[in-house]
């Protein structure tokens, strides 16, 4: 992925539903970082009460499926390429297995072909995914301007191309010429990771936030969240920790002593823009003393890969993820080619945030909603 915004103080009767829901008042329950102490009176009332209401949202297990219900039915033969940025990377791997497990539903040949994460292999890739004439090419999870001219090449000969985050924003892209990208948006990832911060504090927290300034996508993000966190007086930015995620398992750890040396019990939040900050963290966390239950309090705007669930499910410092869901993902990726060979426009759907925590989770190391199974495979007549 691109590592992949953001005064009453009587509450109302529903707010107070949603309050209790979330047990606002005792930090770390039902938004499932462990329990903590009760914290004091909001700094921000109203910020908190739709912070609340959000992150309540935000953690149903069960929602329904908003996505499409109509579309063309299977276009049968296609052959398909999936261009890896890397297959180690969870959230590529991810939605590269929801891809072939759509194309088996639809009849379709997949080949994944991984790019090894650097630009060279990332460009032989390509190359060689348009040397085997397929139907649709997905962009998985690498800026397409690492391959503009093998982007051009498949343009001229009207190979679609769907994006994985690929470019910043959901749906169709004309500069990279793109029938659709696939992603959550950016926005409301940003909006929910700080909701959930204000949410679990009950308005008061020090915050450190973890980002990689190197890429305009992660550094979008991490300007939302803080913009997010500021709309609570409650609210600290204690720091802002810019670590290229290439060198998070070299320099996260020391980065994490320094804060706790500067901060010491001031810092009881962070948000990072990708979950692999706090795998790099942990060891140092613990060293430090610190219990995996208990502050910093740490949620993840990234993709929400395996290793993040069982840190979740294990209180094993990381309280919360904000998942991308990743075979969804995947069948979307090939309704949208489907719908392109079928000359009809993409769907247009955008997957909504979710967060998943200890209390939600289930003990699963993905997020994978119900309904767009049952849905794709009727659109389709499968």
């Amino acid at each position: 992925m691109h590592p992949n915004r953001r005064p009453a103080l009587g509450i109302t009767v529903a707010v107070a539903v949603v309050a209790a829901a979330l047990v606002g008042c005792e930090r770390g329950t039902s938004t499932g970082g462990g329990p903590a102490a009760p914290g004091p009176t909001a700094g921000c009332p109203a910020v908190l009460a739709g912070a609340q209401a959000a992150v309540q949202r935000a953690m149903k297990t069960n929602p329904a499926w908003h996505g499409p219900t109509r579309g063309p039915r299977a276009v049968p033969g296609k052959s398909m390429v999936y261009v890896a940025q890397t297959m180690t990377n969870p959230g590529v791997a991810g939605a590269a297995n929801g891809v072939r497990e759509a194309a088996k539903a639809l009849g379709w040949n997949v080949r994944v072909i991984d790019g090894q994460g650097t630009p060279a292999g990332i460009q032989a890739a390509f190359s060689q995914a348009l040397a085997l004439r397929p139907s649709g090419i997905v962009i998985g999870g690498f800026d397409p301007k690492l391959t503009s001219q093998q982007v051009a090449k498949a343009n001229a000969r009207r190979i679609p191309l769907v994006g994985w985050h690929a470019v910043d924003s959901p749906g169709p892209s004309k500069d990279p010429e793109l029938f659709s990208n696939i992603t959550t948006r950016v926005q409301d990832v940003a909006k929910i990771s700080a909701d959930w911060v204000i949410a679990h504090s009950h308005g008061h927290a020090g915050v450190v936030v973890f980002t990689d300034a190197s890429i305009p996508f992660a550094r979008n993000k991490s300007e939302l969240i803080k913009k997010g966190l500021a709309t609570c007086d409650g609210v600290r930015l204690l720091a802002e920790e810019n670590i290229p995620i290439p060198d998070t398992s070299s320099r996260t750890p020391q980065q994490v002593s320094s804060l706790l040396s500067r901060f010491r019990g001031r810092w009881t939040y962070s948000v990072a823009i990708n979950d692999v900050y706090f795998a790099d963290a942990a060891p140092a966390l613990r060293a430090a003393g610190k219990k995996g239950a208990g502050a910093p309090f740490n949620i993840g705007a990234g993709d929400g890969d395996p290793s993040a669930f069982q840190r979740i499910n294990s209180r094993a410092f990381q309280a919360a993820t904000v998942p991308e869901p990743l075979s969804q993902q995947g069948w979307q990726i090939l309704d949208e080619f489907n719908r392109a060979f079928s000359g009809e426009p993409p769907s247009g759907y955008v997957a909504p945030v979710h967060i998943s925590t200890g209390a939600n989770s289930g003990g699963a190391t993905a997020w994978d909603p119900p309904g767009y199974r049952a849905a794709y495979l009727s659109i389709w007549g499968t």
